[in-house]
This record gives C-alpha cells, structure tokens and sequence, in this order.
C-alpha cells in the first residue's frame, strides 16, 4: 500500500559526505558517532509489501519483496536500535499493510524503548481494537491511515482501493485512534476519481478529528505510472484544488493542519526528492536493502548494501547508491549552473530515469527540462482523454474484492 512519505518531514540542515582522508580503519561504533553529526530525521521501515489494497497510484516497486525474503523480528529490532544509535529520530512503520506483521508490537516496543518516535502509516483495515490498544502500550506515537475518498461516497473509495467495506472500516479505526488518545494523520492521494472532492476529503479529515491531512496528489513511478491515463487529473481540476486547499488553510487554521503535494506535471519547477537524494531520510525494504528513497530500486545499475551485510550507519555514510546524486557533484546542465540546484537537487531521480533514461539528467517536471515540454504534453493530452479501466496488482481485480472480515461495527475487536 506504501503511500507516499509523510509531507510533514523535513529535510535536515546537516552536511553530508562520504569519510574524510585517513578514516578507512574506524570501526562501527566511530562511524555510528560520525553519522550522528550528519544524520537522516527519517527512516521509512518497509515492513512488508503484504497489502490487502490494490490501489492503483501505489508507490511500491512493480516486482514486491515476497514474504520469504522479509527481515525477521531480531533483524527489524537491531535496525531500530542502529537507527537510534544514528541520531535518526523518527521511525515511519509503512509496508504494504505494516499491521499484516504479527510481531508489530514487539518491533514497536524496541524502537519506543531506543527513544525513536514511531509513526503507523496503515490502510487500517486489517486493524482490530486490541491490536491498536497493545501497539500503544508498547510505544506508539502516531497513527497515519489513507483514505480514497470521504465517507460520503464510500463506493468510490472502495472501488479505487480495490476493497469492500475498507471505507466504513477506516472510519471505525479513525474513531478509535482518537478515543485513545493518538495524534492522526490522514493521508488522502488526489488523482481526477476524486479530485472533485477535496474539499470533502479536507472536511471529513476535520470531522474524524485528525491533527493533518495531506491532499497528495499521485507521483506518477512505478505502479501509478502504469495507471498514469486512468489517474491524471487535468490542469483545471488541479487549479481549483489548489485554491480550495488555500481557502481551507485559512479557515481551518488551529483546527487541522494542511500539507498539499502538487502533481509533477503540472508543477513549474520539482519537488526536492526526498529533501535530496540521500539528505533527509532512509528507506530499509522489507528485504532489509537500504535506499535513499522508496523508489531507488527503480533506476537500473544501482547497487544497494543490505543491514544483514553492513550496519546502518556505514550504508549512510558511504553506501554506493547514497553517493550517486549526494550533493550536487553528479548534475549536467542544466541543474549544474542552475541558482535552485541546492533548492531542488535536480528533482526526482527515479522520474528522471523513468521517463528519460538516465537518472543523471534533470526532471522533466523542471521547466527547464528540454524535455519538459514534451512531458507536460502527455498529462493536458491523457487527462482529457476518457480513463481507462484501472490496473489492479492482482489479476482480475476490475473491482473491489470482498473483504474477509464480517461488516465492521464499532465494538469490533
């Protein structure tokens, strides 16, 4: 389900590099006191690519990690323990569906105890009560569930989900979240099937007493590129969510926070992947391979270290695919010259290599592009064509698929 990294992480002001000259013999300790001068905020903690949704914009790679290749309870333990050990202080628990791991609780427990700030990014709908109750005894302090429309048109957000009676169950979760005591965050993908509604979305986000929502418009690599026609929204529906999302900034202001990510192809410059390749925030995937942004794996020839292999700070510090685009050494022109090369650091890599074949070059959603305008072509000529029926992961799945739980109702635990 991997929705995309919470939009309220910034990225940290520290310096990054590789070790000075004459450091080749520290040990792990030496290089875990270096990292902490330098540390990423963030770490997103792939726990599974399990997922009872099928959402079409999902932002896990095409081919998912299968559960035999899973880290197991210890090796997820040691890697919160080596985070903490790293400075990084906030641990996002996302997958696929986090809550398909039975041993959530324990993993919980140990990245509470190593003083890490642990935020659940879930679909909810595998969650019971009980199961919410022991993950906030153990530690948890945030709850972050996704939504695909409001409750007021359940049949769409079931229908893009891929799940019936996820909608309802969200709701039900969302209240329990609340009657605990929890922060929560909605976080709600826009695309042109709910697009119209986002002021609906912002309204129930107010109503089911979220601290934040995030109106995050779909980021078009791996899954969702493949349903980039169905999902595009066109540039007026945009621009009228942009203002609602402005004039409800304004009137909600104290009663919830906002945070809006703009689709790329529409955008005049790009969004800073991650706050910068390898600056902010680390990514371990189920397997236990660390990259600098959830979609790394996409770009071809890249090699990533796995926290079996080496400790979590040496892969920071010096791993091969953090220091590809660290920086701004690797940039062509036109980022090389570029006054907002330390601004946006070129972009998005993955969408570079995706849509351009090199990773190197600058993305296309920079007007500065040569082929931007091109690109930004594809979104005006798809979003006013009639969408085509979505692409589900699983075969067959043109429609919601039944869920195998009984109806939710409230006291259900």
């Amino acid at each position: 389900m991997n929705e995309y990294s919470p939009a309220h992480i910034k990225e940290t002001a520290m310096p990054l590099g590789a070790r000075q000259p004459g450091e080749e013999d520290k040990d792990s300790t030496e290089i875990a006191d270096e990292a902490c001068a330098r540390a990423p905020i963030g770490l997103l903690a792939e726990l599974t690519h399990r997922c009872p949704l099928q959402c079409p914009y999902c932002s896990n790679p095409v081919e998912l990690e299968r559960v035999n290749t899973e880290l197991t309870t210890e090796e997820w333990q040691s890697v919160m323990r080596q985070a903490a050990e790293l400075g990084i202080l906030q641990i996002h628990l996302s997958g696929g569906e986090p809550t398909a791991r039975r041993d959530l609780v324990d993993i919980v427990k140990t990245a509470a105890d190593a003083g890490l700030y642990t935020n659940l990014i879930t679909a909810a709908v595998l969650l019971k009560r009980e199961q919410l109750e022991q993950l906030k005894e153990a530690g948890l302090d945030h709850v972050q569930i996704s939504i695909q429309d409001s409750d007021a048109r359940p049949e769409n957000a079931d229908r893009i989900g891929g799940y019936k009676g996820g909608s309802a169950k969200k709701k039900i979760v969302a209240g329990w979240v609340r009657e605990l005591g929890m922060p929560l965050t909605i976080n709600a993908p826009i695309h042109r099937h709910n697009v119209d509604n986002v002021e609906g979305i912002i309204n129930y986000a107010v109503e089911l007493g979220a601290d934040r929502v995030e109106i995050a418009h779909v980021q078009y690599y791996a899954w969702a590129l493949k349903n980039r026609a169905a999902l595009m929204p066109t540039r007026e529906q945009f621009n009228v969510a942009a203002k609602i999302v402005e004039k409800a900034r304004e009137d909600l202001k104290g009663i919830i926070v906002i945070d809006s990510v703009v689709p790329d192809y529409y955008a005049k410059y790009p969004k800073p992947c991650m706050g910068g390749w390898g600056r902010g925030i680390i990514n371990v995937t189920p397997s236990g391979r660390v990259l600098p942004c959830h979609a790394a794996e996409s770009i071809t020839g890249l090699e990533f270290d796995n926290v079996k292999d080496k400790p979590l700070a040496e892969v920071w510090l010096e791993g091969e695919a953090f220091q590809k685009y660290r920086g701004t050494d690797w940039m062509k022109e036109p980022c090389r010259s570029c006054s907002r090369r330390e601004i946006d650091y070129g972009g998005c890599r993955c969408q570079a290599f995706a849509l351009t074949g090199d990773a190197a070059n600058t993305d296309p959603a920079c007007s500065l592009s040569p082929v931007h305008a091109q690109w930004a072509k594809v979104a005006e000529v798809e979003s006013h064509e009639t969408p085509p029926e979505f692409i589900y992961r699983r075969p067959g799945g043109a429609g919601p698929k039944p869920s195998a739980q009984k109806k939710p109702v409230p006291s259900d635990a």
